[in-house]
């Protein structure tokens, strides 16, 4: 299927939630999209969707399957393995938001069952189509140190998971892809607050490049912020996530003043635009091209192996490197 020839894909949306009603808005407007249908057991919440939107809802995602070309999943993470291998099964394309499974093994049979009915998986880490994030390529060499800080006021709503697997994870991603080499070690501690599992952590993670990386997540902060800050040996770039930011101050080859030596600071601020949005248009042009998605499966299962790691780690667990 080429987008650029006419055709629209057929779109469906599971979850019809805060994240799913997202999703359901942007591919309405996507103009090679069709969205055929939302889904979700909530009469309510899908039936306030659909007359939002003008289109159909129906409480039962299996019968979607077999009708559609791509589909988003946007239910709680207890359910993405089971409706992401139902649509894969039958033929479809898949965006599915992060976490990508409750298990590695989950991941796992996911990633193989896509592989083999050749279709797209991609998560969703919104992060990566930041546009402070897709800036960082051009004077990203060499990171040695990483530290990210993800806070935000206490919700309900993602509460299906800890801290972790909530929040942390954006930002281990990020990390990760950022350094490209496996983990060596790592320390992490927590706490539970107003919920019942993890609602602030922090990590330690020691690359075998020798790159660290100091993360930090919590839910039950007065302020939201999301900041990733990264070091290497001629610059230090910070990126305000939230305000789009990109700050990078760098060695000045102007003499030193008073034996402290002069900086440069370059600021690029970008517009806040709708990361979503870009996310999905390019989960389209994936399925559309055949093309590789800029968040693929495996990487869903990356973010997700240290994720639990890290859980583990708080709870007491040792750490073991993969084999």
């Amino acid at each position: 299927m080429n987008s650029s020839s006419g055709v629209r894909l057929r779109t469906a949306v599971v979850g019809a939630g805060y994240l799913g009603r997202f999703h359901a808005q942007k591919y309405a407007d996507l103009p090679n999209s069709e969205l055929v249908a939302i889904a979700d057991v909530s009469a309510g919440s899908r039936e306030r969707l659909a007359r939002e939107l003008g289109i159909r809802a129906i409480a039962d995602y299996r019968e979607l399957l077999g009708r559609v070309d791509a589909v988003s999943i946007a239910t709680p993470t207890p359910l993405h393995f089971e409706i992401a291998s139902a649509f894969l099964e039958k033929g479809a394309h898949v965006l599915v938001e992060k976490p990508i499974t409750v298990t590695v093994d989950e991941a796992r049979r996911l990633i193989d069952l896509a592989a083999r009915h050749e279709r797209i998986l991609q998560v969703g880490h919104l992060e990566r189509f930041n546009p402070g994030i897709l800036a960082l390529d051009r004077v990203l060499k060499v990171p040695r140190f990483i530290e990210s800080h993800r806070l935000a006021p206490f919700k309900q709503r993602g509460t299906d998971v800890n801290v972790v697997l909530d929040l942390m994870i954006h930002d281990i991603d990020i990390i990760q892809n950022i350094v490209g080499a496996p983990i060596a070690s790592l320390d992490a501690v927590g706490a539970s607050v107003f919920s019942g599992g993890l609602d602030i952590a922090n990590a330690r993670i020691r690359f075998t490049d020798g790159c660290v990386a100091n993360t930090t997540a919590s839910r039950v902060s007065l302020k939201t912020e999301r900041k990733l800050r990264i070091f290497q040996d001629d610059a230090y770039m910070s990126v305000d996530l939230q305000q789009k930011i990109l700050t990078v101050v760098r060695k000045s080859d102007q003499p030193p003043v008073a034996d402290l030596p002069q900086v440069s600071i370059e600021e690029q601020s970008f517009e806040q635009g709708d990361a979503l949005r870009t996310q999905i248009e390019s989960f389209l042009g994936c399925v559309a091209s055949g093309r590789r998605p800029i968040v693929s499966g495996e990487d869903g299962l990356r973010a997700l192996e240290t994720a639990i790691r890290i859980s583990e780690q708080v709870a007491g667990q040792p750490f073991t490197p993969p084999a």
